[in-house]
C-alpha cells in the first residue's frame, strides 16, 4: 500500500537539546501505527510537528504526496484529555468554528451515535464521565472526515474497563472510515491490541531504534500467545533503550 504520510525531521530542539534528529516515518493508508518509548523521548513532539502545532523544527512532512505546512483540515488529533470546551454543548463541541447548519447538525448526530454518545447533544461537559468525554473527543476528531487521525495517549485517564471498551471502538471505527492511526501509547498491551506496526523511540539517539511488525488480524483476543512473545520481545528492546 502506498505511504499516506511520510515525516523527515532533521532536527528539533529545545533550546541546546536536540529531541528528534535524523528521523525517517513512514506510514501506509490504512495502517494503525503506535509510537512507544521512555518519557521525554519526543513521541509527543513528533505529533505536534506532523498535526502543525509545533513548525519549529528543521525537516518536512507530506501527507498524500503534497508537502504540507501547519495545521491540515485532513489530520485530527485526539489528545490525552478531551479538552471540551466547558461552557459550549457536545454538539457545539464537536462542530467548533462551523456555521451550525443542518448538515452539519446531521453528522454530529451521525458521529455522536456511532461513538455510543446519542442523544447527548445537548449535555455539557461537566455533565459526562471521562470516557463519555473521550468518545465526544474522538467523534470531534472525526468531524472534519480526516485521512490521518493523530492520538496522544488518549485512554490513560479513564478505567481499565472503560480503557479496553474505547480501543474496541477505535477499532471499529478505524475499519469504518478506512482511517491511517498513529498513536502515542506507553502501554504494551494497548500498542500491541490495537497496531499493525509498533515503532520504539529511543531518547539516546533522538530517533527511532526498532520497529515490530504485529501480524495478527483482527479483531484480536487480548492473551493469544503470539501477542504476549511479541510482547517479551518489546519489552526486552524497551530495557536495552533503558526506557525504564
Amino acid at each position: 500500500m502506498p505511504s499516506l504520510l511520510k515525516v523527515h525531521i532533521d532536527k528539533k530542539s529545545y533550546g541546546t537539546r536536540a529531541i528528534l534528529k535524523n528521523l525517517h516515518l513512514s506510514v501506509e493508508e490504512g495502517e494503525i501505527v503506535s509510537l512507544i518509548g521512555a518519557s521525554g523521548c519526543g513521541k509527543s513532539t513528533l505529533l505536534s510537528i506532523i498535526a502543525g502545532l509545533d513548525t519549529q523544527h528543521e525537516g518536512s512532512i507530506e501527507l498524500a504526496g503534497k508537502r504540507i505546512h501547519g495545521v491540515n483540515p485532513d489530520i485530527g488529533f485526539i489528545f490525552q484529555e478531551p479538552r471540551l470546551f466547558p461552557w459550549l454543548t457536545v454538539e457545539q463541541n464537536i462542530a467548533f468554528n462551523t456555521n451550525n447548519s443542518d448538515p452539519q447538525r446531521t453528522s454530529v448526530a451521525r458521529l455522536l451515535a456511532e461513538v455510543g454518545m446519542h442523544g447527548y447533544e445537548r449535555a455539557l461537559p461537566k455533565q459526562l464521565s471521562g470516557g463519555q468525554a473521550q468518545r465526544v473527543a474522538i467523534a470531534r476528531g472525526l468531524f472534519s472526515s480526516p485521512k490521518l487521525l493523530l492520538l496522544d495517549e488518549p485512554f490513560s485517564a479513564v478505567d481499565a474497563f472503560t480503557r479496553m471498551k474505547l480501543q474496541d471502538l477505535l477499532t471499529n471505527i478505524a475499519q469504518e472510515y478506512g482511517l491511517t492511526i498513529l498513536l502515542v501509547t506507553h502501554d504494551i498491551d494497548e500498542a500491541l491490541y490495537l497496531s499493525d506496526r509498533i515503532v520504539l523511540m529511543d531518547q539516546a539517539t533522538a530517533s527511532l531504534r526498532q520497529q515490530f511488525d504485529v501480524p495478527l488480524a483482527r479483531p484480536r483476543n487480548r492473551g493469544e500467545t503470539a501477542v504476549s512473545q511479541l510482547k517479551v520481545d518489546i519489552l526486552d528492546s524497551l530495557h536495552a533503550a533503558h526506557a525504564f
